[in-house]
């Protein structure tokens, strides 16, 4: 992972540096400073607006109770593709320009998250139970019924303790009359 990073972080840079040779000697320098500056305000127009448009839908999603899993992944990819729009360069703009296509930004997200949940492993908490552990794995057979033992705990809402001698550890009475069933003794 890191010689990608590496390739990446020199390589990127090496093209675009070539990618301004070659059109600036074709088109001049003026008409390839003038393009940068135009994709890079296009750029940030677009962003702003797709932006906005995947906000109110997330807005939407949590009115609804939903998660809105997909307009915060699709706000991320819209957030890259502003970064890479803002950077100067042909092959960051046209990588960019490409985020802002919703038909390709979604299939990079699907592509990405494939790619995440092929590498991920669920675990299953228990106490030996068959089917614990990575999810799918096991015995294949799930025990989803969980013994547990509730004890009905009554709280004194007028503020009067049991014990009025009673104290906490900062000197304070304690309100509940009595010691705390989660402080170490």
């Amino acid at each position: 992972m890191g010689l990608v990073l590496f390739a990446l972080f020199l390589g990127i840079p090496l093209a675009e540096i070539a990618l301004f040779v070659v059109i600036g000697g074709r088109i001049g320098v003026l008409a390839t400073i003038a393009i940068v500056i135009v994709t890079a305000i296009a750029g940030a127009w677009l962003v702003r607006r797709q932006g906005l448009e995947t906000l109110n839908r997330a807005r939407a999603d949590i009115e609804r109770n939903v998660l809105p899993a997909g307009a915060m992944s699709e706000g991320l990819a819209i957030l890259v593709a502003g970064a890479f729009l803002l950077t100067p360069g042909f092959l960051t703009d046209t990588i960019g320009f490409a985020l802002l296509i919703p038909p390709v930004r979604r299939s990079l997200i699907a592509a990405i998250g494939n790619w995440l949940a092929a590498r991920v492993s669920i675990y299953e908490m228990g106490g030996g139970q068959p089917g614990n552990g990575p999810r799918g794995g096991g015995s294949g057979q799930r025990d989803d019924i969980v013994d547990v033992e509730a004890v009905e705990i009554e709280i004194d809402t007028d503020g009067r303790t049991d014990d009025p001698t009673e104290k906490t550890e900062s000197g304070k009475q304690n309100p509940r009359g009595g010691p705390s069933p989660w402080r170490a003794p």
